[in-house]
């Protein structure tokens, strides 16, 4: 069973973490670093991909930035636990799809863990929960290390989540587990990041093949 090294960033701007995430990336394919998966929070921003930008889809009333992760449009902001996995994928798992697949599995057993029934839906990748849509997942990969990665709305703002809407999706099909109603788990535990980012690091093993180690606090710079 190979390692996972886990780094708990706290709230950090998603332009640190972009830059970040590039040379961690390289450091992974040279073998410098050990496979790692970044636990995050960011302040408001709306991350613009391609597929977007072929769209030629416009955002109003949110601060954006674009990314060359695969994907529309996604929020990022408080109350959102993202997992950014910096992994070097072995041969027999070289397949987009399959670690697209990996990665939903884990979102949904790792909610499972908290008393969520949650699901995928054929028209869109992600995570559902009572029809709704409370994680996105967008990846880019060199020499088959992946960056960017996994976003699951918890606790978020308002209705900031809910009122976006472009590259297909409409206002409302994306919430927070909160706005569902889910403010505690299955054991009556707080329903926060804290809880959720636990409960991600239980069932890592199962579904990226990976032991997780204990979480180390991560620091502007913190590379090797």
């Amino acid at each position: 069973m190979r390692d996972v090294r886990i780094l708990r960033a706290g709230m950090v701007e998603h332009t640190v973490m972009a830059d970040e995430m590039k040379s961690l990336q390289q450091l992974r394919i040279d073998d410098k670093i050990p496979d790692t998966i970044i636990m995050v929070e960011h302040p408001e921003i709306v991350t613009v991909g391609p597929k977007a930008i072929r769209d030629g889809v416009v955002v109003e009333g949110y601060p954006t930035v674009t990314t060359d992760r695969g994907g529309g449009i996604t929020w990022h902001g408080p109350g959102q636990l993202v997992a950014y996995p910096i992994i070097k994928w072995g041969i027999e798992e070289h397949s987009v799809r399959a670690i697209i697949g990996r990665l939903e599995d884990w979102a949904i057993d790792a909610l499972d863990q908290c008393g969520i029934s949650a699901y995928k839906d054929p028209s869109m990748q992600g995570v559902w929960v009572d029809g709704h849509k409370v994680c996105s997942i967008g990846l880019s990969f060199l020499h088959w290390v992946s960056r960017h990665g996994m976003s699951i709305n918890v606790r978020t703002p308002g209705t900031r989540v809910e009122d976006l809407e472009g590259c297909g999706m409409t206002a409302g099909v994306h919430t927070s587990l909160s706005q569902l109603g889910y403010e505690t788990d299955s054991q009556g535990r707080y329903m926060g990041l804290a809880r959720m980012e636990e409960a991600l690091i239980e069932t890592c093993e199962n579904h990226l093949g990976r032991f997780p180690s204990e979480p180390v606090e991560w620091t502007p710079g913190m590379l090797a």
